[in-house]
């Protein structure tokens, strides 16, 4: 919506609102002109005091006119009650309004779309509930309070000149209407760039809560770059209008010097011709009492309130206001809110192996560290995954298990040697377009933290798919895998899942029968069965390892190491493989874990 637009509905609602509250506003007013006399009285009484006082010798003259001022400031203070009674007789219903109309809100979008309130919630609508009303109401008050103020006290302050001297309206309101004038200028190209800035700020919490609720996915997926690639866009867009909202800003603190200092300086440079002209010298001090008192310090709030609350009030207000319909593509401005999770770029097909075929996996040497200080994790490792192997990596906690499938996957750089997957690099150099930086079809990662989004239970299913899975071969896999029942449970293929009433368990159990489905020809298993019982463990390591393709698994049982092919022990000085009957002998590490394990059950 436009800036013009935002303001079009927010003023229709405001004058709707106000012409409810006429008797309120005229009570407001009536405290007010008191505070027009407070001020009028300041200046007069001190100009009367030095004129017809001081420099005329009558010592109690002048006193008086003093003490005439301070029952002015005594009036100021009573009519300055009376205006805090009514300006709570008109905030007070606003924010009840607002709350009003923000569950109203809430239940009828609820109403309209169930779906997207069981996927993501309405976020949106809290903030308008608390924050949102709270900061409507605190910005509305101190407006009213301040535009009030500004104009009853210039009221007060132009009669109080007029009455002294006429001429002096002449000196000061020019400069008074320059800086006003400027200060103006700037408020429709600032309040259209804070538009744009909070808007970009919406889209940008939008599109980074979408990439973290499918991190790992997109991780996995090698699709890093792609993903962040739109993050950059909108960082760079708020970049730039956080400085053009700066340079704006330096434009308005200008216009508010010359309002607010500009007076002042006319006023005294044009003393002597004042003087020359028979406005007297009490005169002339008491226009520059109602400039330093009264006149430019309401003005300066007026201006400071007018640029910042005044933004803030008329976006806040705009989330209050019914939609109105929008000609424009849905693709031409960012959704503000919780949206769908971005689902990964297409899956190419899977590469040709070569012939005769190369190593499923194939390390050389291989160092990685975090940290150009830190110990090395992995250390001049050397491993060869023959194609329809199945291995089992074990070995302490924080050994660099989870390290080693990362080097695997792409996800992370060796430090020295080389990580090769199905014989091309599994990893891309620096600024080269590679396998590490976009989808990757030679193999699929599960992490331990299975992700599985908010979508039908098919589409939980075949994700990681390149192309459309028929029904049948997702009930085939789902019956391997042992599935079928939690997919009964849940409702069929096309019931919607929710992520957050599933346990950590069954999100795993799905998460496998996608990699089942995937077409990858290598599946990595990052402790992606730990929540599972050693059944239904059994069962689905069983069907990964009997389906085409290599199998690498970070065990957590021995039960694992024992169906493997060949184990893997990582010990942080040293790596040896070999099978589960060899490796007892061969490997100290090996043989207390297995005596671990079997001690545990």
């Amino acid at each position: 919506m436009s800036e013009y637009g935002t303001w079009r509905r927010v003023s229709r609602e405001g004058r709707r609102f106000l012409r409810g509250r006429a008797r309120t506003l005229r009570r407001l007013a009536l405290w007010s002109l008191l505070e027009s006399a407070h001020t009028f009285l300041g200046g007069y009484a001190v100009a009367r005091a030095l004129d017809d006082g001081f420099l005329a010798g009558r010592t109690g003259t002048g006193i008086g006119w003093l003490a005439v001022a301070g029952g002015g400031a005594l009036l100021g203070a009573l009519a300055l009650r009376g205006v805090f009674g009514g300006l709570a007789d008109l905030v007070e219903p606003l924010r009840d309004g607002l709350v009003r109309r923000s569950v109203r809100q809430a239940i009828g979008q609820a109403v309209a779309d169930p779906a997207r309130e069981s996927r993501a919630g309405d976020s949106g609508a809290v903030s308008r509930l608390t924050q949102q009303t709270e900061m409507a109401r605190d910005s509305f008050a101190g407006l009213v309070l301040i535009a009030r103020s500004f104009v009853f006290t210039a009221l007060g302050a132009l009669l109080g000149l007029a009455a002294l001297a006429p001429v002096l309206l002449i000196l000061v309101l020019p400069a008074l209407l320059l800086g006003t004038t400027a200060f103006l200028t700037t408020l429709r190209p600032m309040a259209r760039v804070q538009r744009a800035a909070l808007d970009t700020d919406e889209a940008l919490s939008a599109r980074t809560g979408e990439l973290a609720a499918g991190l790992r996915d997109v991780v996995a997926c090698g699709g890093g770059a792609g993903a962040g690639a739109g993050v950059e866009l909108l960082i760079a867009e708020q970049e730039r209008l956080t400085g053009r909202l700066a340079r704006w800003t330096a434009l308005r603190t200008l216009a508010l010097g010359v309002a607010g200092r500009l007076p002042v300086v006319v006023l005294l440079a044009g003393t002597p011709w004042l003087l020359g002209r028979g406005v007297s010298a009490g005169a002339v001090a008491g226009a520059l009492t109602y400039l330093v008192q009264s006149l430019l310090p309401a003005l300066d709030a007026l201006m400071t309130a007018v640029g910042a609350a005044g933004t803030r009030l008329l976006v806040v207000l705009d989330r209050f206001c019914d939609p109105e319909p929008d000609p424009r593509p849905a693709s031409g401005t960012p959704a503000r809110g919780p949206g769908p999770v971005v689902a990964p770029p297409a899956r190419p097909a899977p590469p040709a192996l070569p012939d005769p075929p190369a190593p499923a996996v194939e390390l050389r040497r291989v160092r990685f560290a975090y940290g150009p200080r830190a110990h090395p994790v992995l250390d001049g490792l050397d491993l060869v995954v023959r194609p329809g192997e199945h291995l089992a990596v074990v070995g302490p906690s924080g050994i660099g298990k989870s390290t080693l499938t990362a080097l695997i996957a792409g996800l992370l750089p060796a430090d020295r040697g080389t990580v090769r997957v199905a014989g091309a690099r599994a990893r891309g150099a620096p600024g080269q377009a590679a396998p590490g930086y976009g989808p990757d079809a030679r193999r699929t990662l599960l992490p331990q933290q299975a992700y599985v989004f908010t979508g039908t239970v098919h589409e939980n299913l075949t994700h990681l798919c390149p192309g459309p899975v028929s029904r049948g071969e997702v009930e085939r896999a789902t019956a391997v895998l042992g599935a079928d029942a939690l997919v009964a449970r849940l409702g069929g293929p096309d019931a919607v899942v929710d992520p957050g009433r599933l346990t950590p368990g069954e999100r795993q159990h799905l998460a496998l029968t996608a990699a089942y489905l995937s077409p990858a020809p290598l599946l990595l298993l990052d402790e992606a069965t730990c929540h599972l019982d050693p059944r239904t463990e059994e069962r689905a390591e069983r069907a990964l390892a009997e389906r085409p393709g290599t199998l690498v698994v970070v065990a957590h049982r021995i039960s694992s190491a024992v169906r493997a092919d060949r184990v893997l022990v990582l010990d942080g000085t040293r790596a040896v493989c070999g099978t589960h009957a060899e490796l007892p002998d061969r490997s100290p590490l090996y043989r207390d874990l297995v005596g671990l394990w079997n001690a545990h059950g």
